[in-house]
Formats: structure tokens, C-alpha cells, sequence
């Protein structure tokens, strides 16, 4: 199976709480496909290994279901955030591939 890649533009925003965490939430058809070719894939809190990439700059990672939206979300570290010049509330132009799908 070929690594299936999602572009997409999405909005940077920060998790409620003390970590500060930030996020992008997947556009809701994109999440759809990816639950289906996903599903047999899917680790912990049914969680994706993806390669995502902004700009030039490219990280390993993993996205999340979210309940609440019933979509994914994917979170942008630090590092990232500060070499792509992000912060939330600021729109990022996003690429996700899916990796380790066997």
C-alpha cells in the first residue's frame, strides 16, 4: 500500500490547560478516510503515525481522534512552532503522510 498523503490549511490552536499544548484539527473528510484506512493500523487511544510536514520543516509524529469533532487532531511541537514562525490562531499549510501502515 502507498503512504496516503492529506494537504490541507488548518488553524493553530492551544489546548486549555497548564502544558499549553498545541494543535490543527484535521478537516472532517480527510478524517473520514483516514478512519477507514486507518483502522486496522490504529495504536493507543486509537492514534496514526504520521510524517507531517509545514514548509520545509518535517517531524514524526501521530494524530489523535477527537471525540468532540469526531476528527483528528495533530500536535504541532514547540520546535516547530517557533522555526515556522506559529502561533495560535495563525492558519498553517499542512501535509500529512501515513507511515507504518503494516
Amino acid at each position: 500500500m502507498n503512504n496516503p498523503k492529506f494537504s490541507f490549511t488548518a488553524k493553530v490552536w492551544q489546548y486549555p490547560g497548564h502544558a499549553a499544548w498545541h494543535f490543527v484539527t484535521l478537516p472532517q473528510d480527510y478524517a473520514d478516510e483516514i478512519k477507514i484506512i486507518a483502522a486496522p493500523y490504529a495504536r493507543g487511544f486509537g492514534s496514526v503515525r504520521v510524517e507531517a510536514k509545514i514548509g520545509e520543516t518535517a517531524w514524526r509524529t501521530s494524530i489523535f481522534p477527537d471525540a468532540k469533532s469526531g476528527s483528528y487532531f495533530l500536535p504541532i511541537k514547540k520546535a516547530v512552532r517557533d522555526t515556522c514562525n506559529l502561533s495560535a490562531g495563525d492558519s498553517a499549510n499542512i501535509t500529512i503522510i501515513l507511515i507504518d501502515l503494516a
